[in-house]
């Protein structure tokens, strides 16, 4: 990357026709962290604060063909990877990410919505951990979805959630901590252990929360940030989200804010 270039970071995610998650998520964060955003869309969603309506899954070529595209004119500094749901998505991105180089991998295994919402089915949770997981530079889990993709039942820590996790095959995890009473993020590469403190907003809005900090993670590392640096960078990032969060937008949790709009 030339020194004046500005990193170039792609999403290969679902689109949130509220805007509150996914793509739209992503592309804001990106650009509150001054890298140019892509994106290669998965799944078109009928969704709004409330509830997910319809999920259209974007065809395995043309999941491909987004990437290749933007790769091949733009180039590719960092790839954040969010909404699957089903195998077929999965092993296009698998497909995909060979056309992308080095560029450092930030999965979110996004399984649930805000809403309740199943937005990854069984098989392609399979998918993921045998074939995505160990193509990850960073993998960001909450609480839930680390018990999920360690096969753990509740009430495991963070600590071994993230070794578990690790063992998978990816090279840094992070299970994020916006589940548990503590409200701490673990970092965990195999070497350290380190927890990332943050705090509770109650009087904020949630909705993007974890794409948020997912896509600020790839950004950072775009930059030049190590997994631990931009681990923390992004939590900064998402919580302050999270603080400025638009409540008043919509009926059900609303989108987080990571301009302060207000």
């Amino acid at each position: 990357m030339s020194e004046n270039r500005i990193p170039a970071v792609l999403s290969i995610a679902g689109s949130d026709s509220g805007g509150g998650a996914g793509i739209q998520a992503d592309l804001k964060a990106f650009a509150r962290c001054g890298v140019h955003g892509m994106t290669a869309i998965t799944a078109i969603t009928a969704q709004s604060t409330v509830g997910v309506e319809a999920v259209e899954a974007v065809s395995p070529e043309t999941i491909v063909a987004q990437v290749g595209a933007v790769a091949e004119d733009i180039g590719v500094d960092a790839v954040k990877i969010g909404m699957l749901g089903n195998v077929e998505t999965v092993d296009a991105v698998v497909e995909a990410l060979g056309l992308v180089g080095e560029a450092p991998v930030v999965l979110d295994p996004v399984m649930v919505a805000e809403s309740g919402a199943i937005l990854l089915d069984d098989d392609a949770r399979a998918a993921l951990v045998e074939r995505l997981l160990p193509l990850a530079t960073v993998v960001t889990p909450n609480i839930p979805e680390a018990e999920a993709l360690a096969g753990a039942g509740a009430g495991e820590s963070q600590d071994d959630l993230a070794r578990e996790v690790l063992a998978l095959g990816p090279r840094a995890v992070v299970v994020t901590g916006g589940h548990s009473e503590r409200v701490v993020d673990l970092f965990y590469d195999g070497r350290d252990s380190v927890e990332i403190a943050g705090e509770r907003h109650p009087d904020g809005a949630a909705h993007g929360s974890g794409c948020t900090h997912s896509s600020a993670l790839a950004a950072f590392l775009a930059r030049g940030e190590t997994p631990l640096e931009a681990a923390r960078k992004a939590r900064e990032v998402a919580s302050a989200a999270v603080a400025h969060g638009l409540r008043e937008i919509g009926a059900g949790p609303g989108p987080v804010d990571v301009f302060g709009l207000h």
